[in-house]
């Protein structure tokens, strides 16, 4: 059976290891395939192929930041056309809303009296595209707080936080068309994690699958047993593609790709309904 783990992070968004890196954990874990779905960019996926060994193949991705009445949805979309001007506009879009959100959030803490800079938090983020974590790393450095989960509580970082500030996000709607217009497939990431807040409820997904969503990711470390029973169901019955992956963001997930992969078939499937651009295997991409 075909290993392919469909959703990870390199340090071009939060992850915290060069895409190269990720490409060669993933090769020492076993998998056929990985997916490297950094928010909002594409900025490694040279990097990633370049750094391939014969046999294996990279997915091309992205995992894209929606909101719907308020409350944050992500989905990760594979094999678009990277220079689709409406998408590829978004996309900028939406990094130079998490660069002004950021600087934001750094304000609110030094009014708070935090000794966290910019500069850190710039140095922490390596030249990738600055997040939430780049922010809580810089804190946990500081030793404001023990840990990310703490960091992103209400207390701080957290959603109505003291130094929480909103960004632009897409319509998931709106993306979903935007990624099939660029010839890619999207698939709706982690819905029902465990401490992620709003689990996308059926009706939603449903609405979504409508507008032309590919599949859903089942296979998780935030789903359990009893919810990737209940997602694979409604899978089936929306004849969408039930996917799969690790969400590793390197040291900060303690380096566990390959730890969830895609059902058998599906990254097949996913494939086949793409037109935009094509998986890089092994010396392709050098």
């Amino acid at each position: 059976m075909l290993r392919a783990d469909l959703h990870s992070h390199s340090s071009v968004s939060d992850g915290t290891e060069p895409p190269a890196a990720v490409v060669s954990r993933a090769a020492a874990a076993g998998l056929d395939v990985i997916a490297l779905t950094d928010h909002d960019t594409v900025a490694g996926h040279r990097a990633a192929g370049r750094a391939l060994p014969p046999g294996m193949t990279l997915l091309p991705g992205a995992e894209l930041s929606c909101r719907i009445e308020g409350h944050s949805v992500h989905l990760l979309a594979y094999l678009f056309d990277p220079e689709n001007d409406a998408l590829a506009g978004e996309l900028a879009e939406i990094r130079e809303s998490r660069l002004f959100r950021a600087r934001a959030m750094v304000d609110k803490l030094t009014a708070l009296g935090v000794p966290v800079t910019w500069e850190q938090v710039s140095e922490i983020a390596g030249g990738g595209v600055v997040g939430r974590p780049h922010i809580a790393r810089a804190l946990i450095d500081a030793g404001v707080v023990a840990s990310l989960d703490e960091a992103f509580t209400p207390d701080w970082l957290g959603p109505g936080g003291r130094a929480y500030v909103s960004r632009y996000a897409l319509d998931p709607v709106r993306a979903i068309r935007l990624v099939k217009a660029a010839g890619g497939v999207t698939v709706l990431a982690h819905p029902r994690g465990r401490g992620r807040g709003w689990q996308v409820p059926s009706d939603v997904i449903s609405d979504l699958s409508r507008a032309g969503l590919t599949g859903i990711e089942v296979n998780h470390p935030q789903h359990d047993e009893r919810e990737r029973g209940r997602l694979g169901e409604l899978a089936h019955a929306l004849g969408l593609i039930a996917s799969g992956g690790s969400d590793d963001h390197g040291a900060l997930t303690g380096f566990r790709i390959g730890s969830e992969v895609a059902p058998d078939g599906s990254y097949e499937a996913l494939i086949e309904h793409a037109t935009g651009a094509r998986p890089v295997t092994g010396i392709e991409g050098r």
